[in-house]
């Protein structure tokens, strides 16, 4: 059985997608790592019990491993994951009515700050993808980008901090910005 999906894994999806259908365990250590955070939050939305949501992204990357063999994703994998976490979460309000039918009422009241959950996940999920694009910038770029970013520091200051000129700042960041938006782009 082989499903085909449409296109844009993301490169480093798509490599360790690769080494997974060859049963690298690294490989999908590393795909657990990167997603499981986001299916938990997903779960919990709607389960609304820490066991039965920890339960369902196990068993979502359980299944993973046992089909990756014979499915050719070309979706982006977070995407793929996500309606794995979906299907499961359909098929446990149908088989365990009574347990989960409480949990997903709970889940359509929940509180602003729990809905936002899921939003913060995605935040830092895209911080986190910024940071290793501007860990890949020349060092004098990458200084400036995380002078801006973490101190908060206008261009003079992050000048005199650096020992350069104020437009050596404007052009070292004009250019990290360009080339940031490269590096979304081929992520995207």
């Amino acid at each position: 059985m082989t499903v085909k999906l449409e296109s844009h894994l993301t490169n480093e999806d798509n490599v360790l997608f690769l080494l997974i259908k060859k049963r690298d365990k690294d490989a999908f250590t590393a795909i657990y790592r990167k997603y499981h955070s986001y299916l938990y939050a997903l779960a919990f939305k709607y389960l609304k019990n820490t066991e039965m949501a920890e339960d369902a992204v196990q068993q979502v990357f359980v299944k993973f491993w046992e089909t990756s063999v014979k499915i050719e994703i070309e979706v982006n994998l977070k995407n793929y994951l996500y309606t794995m976490m979906k299907n499961h979460i359909l098929n446990q309000f149908r088989n365990n009515r009574e347990s989960v039918s409480l949990n997903y009422v709970n889940s359509q009241t929940a509180s602003v700050q729990e809905e936002n959950f899921t939003e913060k996940m995605e935040e830092q999920e895209l911080r986190e993808l910024l940071y290793k694009g501007i860990d890949k910038l020349p060092l004098q770029k990458r200084e400036v980008c995380r002078l801006k970013l973490e101190e908060k520091l206008n261009n003079q200051e992050i000048a005199d901090r650096m020992n350069i000129s104020i437009h050596t700042v404007k052009s070292h960041y004009q250019e990290s910005v360009k080339i940031l938006r490269e590096y979304f782009q081929k992520i995207d």
